[in-house]
């Protein structure tokens, strides 16, 4: 589970829009950009390549 300090100062790394948090799926999902990025071990993977498309 990811603190909400880190929620707050994370954005896209292709848009730097906000990113919602998908607590069900582990995911955090940017809307404009329409890519979910996985988190592992609660840690956030935030790499545009390994994103997945929606």
């Amino acid at each position: 589970m990811l603190s909400d300090e880190l929620l707050e100062i994370l954005v896209c790394p292709k848009c730097k829009d906000d990113l919602e948090y998908d607590r069900k799926h582990s995911k955090l999902i940017c809307h404009k950009c329409r890519l979910r990025y996985d988190i592992k071990d609660d840690i956030p993977v935030m790499l545009i390549d390994e994103a997945e498309e929606f």
